[in-house]
């Protein structure tokens, strides 16, 4: 079942040769099923580890309240929730309702229903107050945002003072790797991901948007614009995928 586009409230950016936001979560329903096997095959289970290193740099405190953006199918907001206990609750958002349902139904598997509260939100319009949380986190997500230097700007507004804000995207490699990483990027993961997922597009999309993207200090730069300090990125993987993180002034 796909979206009623005549009654979609969510806005479709311009054509410009790119997927509009509202095709971009189209895609995101169809392959809800199947994205976290696609995933793990993808990345040879590369990405359980990237989400794991996560936990690892959250905020001190003994009980943080989480928000995950573009949560998906809440691969990063349940592995957290089962790494960290202090984590009291956790809220994700994200504009694929069949990706949301596939979320839920791991939390009930999972136990984790009751500390994790997954519903529709919009990055650029985060449903809730300001300073309301102590760690804000998007994996795998800010590249589908139309307007990142607005959604960083939510970010830095729901957090409390001396919050964190985590984010975990593909990067530009090493040099001496990149050529044979967009091979992989263009050629080879779109096969593999409609063979996976079903959705060779979405694949295809990926690899476009991760060699465009902004990375490294560059990215850095846009969550210092966002108003938030001490920002440092972290590379993994030959730098095929780095973790930014900056906090809310105290």
């Amino acid at each position: 079942m796909t979206h009623d586009t005549t009654n979609d409230p969510r806005p479709a950016a311009p054509g410009d040769g790119e997927p509009s936001r509202r095709e971009v979560w189209r895609m995101f329903d169809r392959i809800a099923a199947r994205y976290d096997l696609a995933n793990r095959v993808l990345s040879a289970g590369c990405d359980l580890a990237w989400r794991r290193r996560m936990a690892r740099l959250l905020p001190g405190g003994e009980s943080l309240r989480l928000l995950d953006i573009a949560t998906g199918t809440a691969d990063q907001i349940l592995l957290l929730l089962e790494l960290v206990p202090r984590i009291r609750q956790a809220t994700g958002i994200d504009l694929s309702e069949k990706m949301l349902a596939v979320g839920r139904a791991k939390a009930l598997r999972h136990g984790l229903e009751a500390r994790a509260v997954l519903k529709a939100g919009d990055a650029l319009a985060i449903p809730e107050p300001d300073a309301s949380f102590d760690v804000c986190t998007i994996a795998f997500g800010i590249r589908n945002v139309e307007n990142v230097p607005v959604a960083l700007r939510e970010m830095r507004r729901v957090l409390r003072p001396g919050g964190r804000a985590l984010v975990l995207e593909f990067s530009r490699p090493a040099a001496w790797f990149r050529p044979l990483y967009s091979f992989y990027l263009l050629r080879i993961l779109p096969v593999l991901g409609g063979w996976l997922a079903g959705e060779a597009q979405a694949y295809r999309y990926l690899g476009t948007t991760v060699k465009t993207f902004a990375s490294g200090e560059d990215f850095c730069d846009l969550m210092r614009a966002a108003g938030l300090v001490d920002v440092r990125a972290v590379p993994l993987r030959l730098g095929i995928a780095t973790i930014y993180r900056g906090d809310a002034p105290s």
